[in-house]
């Protein structure tokens, strides 16, 4: 019953975007999914894949990537990336129902492994694409999304050790509650490149999170834009599937 994840799939088994295009290590890259994934992983194992799993515009397009994800080992949870095009996060319960029992989805909810509280969002980092001013935009209302997800599961009864919540937060502080602790999952990185700290890594702090996993960086110019390693006492993970060669990375073993 381990805990995996990995990140950027971009499949399109309904469009026409080749992926090879961004070099070698895309060539042939849903072989190289299935094959070791069904090495990896089994029915009793949890997988997340943090975000950006079809090049299609919307779900009927996307509908063959997704089910080619459903029929994967293990339990399954999807986050939403910035190319998911079919995911309408204000409709992601309506994913939920879709897919109930083969596929959940990670959105304003969180999901129980363990003893550990599975939350996230997609995030946001400064990447100069956009004015810093819509950034900031962005970046703020995922900020909300990942702290109703950490508020869920903090309700829930499922908390870290005991610990302050910044006002700017929302919330007093932390209820004290067992021995269940947090793992954050974003698609982007957690931080813009060249920052020490951002808000989700303050975020991730006051609440305690275990671990933070994160994707979104193609290509070896970019597997360092943000923390890998143990950073003030949280472990931080890359999973783009490139920078993994698409084989989902252990993060946790029962």
């Amino acid at each position: 019953m381990s805990l995996y994840a990995i990140g950027d799939l971009h499949l399109s088994f309904s469009v026409d975007k080749p992926m090879d295009v961004f070099g070698r290590v895309w060539k042939n890259h849903e072989k190289k999914i299935w094959k070791y994934w069904n090495k990896r992983v089994t029915d009793r194992d949890t997988v997340v894949v943090t975000g950006d799993h079809s090049w299609g515009r919307n779900l009927e397009q996307s509908r063959k990537d997704l089910e080619f994800i459903a029929e994967l080992p293990g339990r399954k949870i999807l986050l939403r990336g910035n190319h998911d095009m079919f995911w309408d996060a204000k409709k992601t319960q309506r994913l939920n129902e879709a897919f109930r029992g083969r596929l959940e989805f990670l959105q304003n909810n969180w999901f129980a492994y363990e003893d550990y509280a599975l939350v996230g969002t997609k995030g946001y980092c400064y990447e100069g694409l956009d004015t810093y001013e819509h950034f900031e935009k962005i970046r703020d209302r995922e900020l909300e999304r990942l702290r109703i997800s950490f508020e869920a599961a903090r309700m829930s009864g499922i908390s870290g050790e005991k610990a302050g919540i910044s006002p700017a937060f929302g919330s007093e502080e932390i209820r004290p509650a067992g021995n269940r602790k947090y793992i954050m999952f974003l698609h982007y990185p957690p931080t813009s490149i060249g920052e020490a700290s951002s808000p989700f890594t303050r975020m991730a702090e006051a609440y305690g999170a275990a671990k933070v996993v994160y994707s979104h960086c193609h290509g070896k110019a970019r597997f360092d834009d943000s923390f890998k390693g143990y950073v003030n006492g949280i472990e931080y993970k890359l999973v783009s599937g490139d920078y993994l060669n698409f084989k989902p990375e252990l993060i946790l073993e029962s």
